[in-house]
């Protein structure tokens, strides 16, 4: 067999295992991207309830402070405000849909925050 046979079946072989191993390194760099995806929205829900928890415990209205966080929060996350005394409890969960595509089966991700914060004392 002369060289350029040989060379010829190991460049056959190599495009062979790049086409059956590209499709693994992108399933896998897409699923890399959306557990990103899922951490962000998670640090974004933590966000936004520690901004209504201060923002509440300033003396801000509450309509205004769970403005503050729906600006922080990613789309779909719900903001509640409990008051105990001096003490707010805000709760943020939604919902992360899926990346879609042909990763369509995936379920999305639920996203939950709670923060709590001690009412300021007015400054006279």
């Amino acid at each position: 067999m002369s060289r350029a046979t040989r060379l010829g079946r190991e460049r056959g072989a190599v495009t062979a295992e790049l086409a059956l191993a590209l499709p693994t390194l992108l399933a896998v760099t897409a699923g890399l991207v959306w557990l990103l995806a899922v951490g962000v929205g998670q640090i974004r829900t933590v966000d936004a309830a520690r901004e209504t928890a201060r923002a509440l415990a300033r003396g801000e209205d509450p309509s205004e402070a769970v403005a503050i966080g729906q600006r922080v929060a990613p789309e779909g996350v719900r903001i509640s405000v409990t008051r105990d005394g001096e003490r707010v409890l805000v709760r943020a969960r939604g919902q992360l849909t899926g990346p879609g595509g042909l990763f369509g089966r995936l379920p999305g991700a639920e996203l939950r925050a709670e923060a709590v914060a001690v009412a300021e004392e007015a400054v006279e």
